[in-house]
């Protein structure tokens, strides 16, 4: 019986680790190369770059251009990301930008991109 139950829960816990990192609908994903060339293209006026490290991890190293909205302030600080504009968002892997994408996307937002892989698959310049 004890079994059983672990068993049920650990199920449990994995469908819903697994939800949490499926891509949201209408969200777009993007590799590291792509944002590359998005950001060398030079028409990025109007995207707001986010990374939603914390603070400590940012200055670690983040790409240029790229400014710091923790995941954690993401509802807090809605207003400093108009709904119109496309927003990319980084994290280290993925998976907390992609729980910001869901947030932001539950809030009205519908220019959204996740750059899978975050900045751990970056090869290009970062800013200390």
């Amino acid at each position: 019986m004890g079994n059983t139950i672990a068993s049920v829960l650990l199920v449990v816990v994995l469908v819903y680790l697994v939800y949490r990192m499926l891509p949201a609908k209408g969200v777009a994903s993007i590799k590291t190369p792509e944002l590359q060339e998005k950001m060398a293209t030079k028409k990025t006026a109007g995207i707001q770059f986010i990374d939603v490290r914390e603070p400590g991890e940012y200055k670690s190293g983040h790409v240029p251009g790229f400014r710091n909205v923790p995941l954690g302030q993401i509802k807090n600080r809605l207003d400093e990301l108009p709904k119109e504009a496309e927003v990319v968002l980084m994290c280290r892997s993925g998976a907390r930008s992609m729980m910001a994408a869901k947030l932001l996307k539950k809030n009205g937002y519908q220019k959204i991109v996740n750059v899978s892989g975050g900045i751990s698959q970056w090869t290009g310049k970062q800013v200390k």
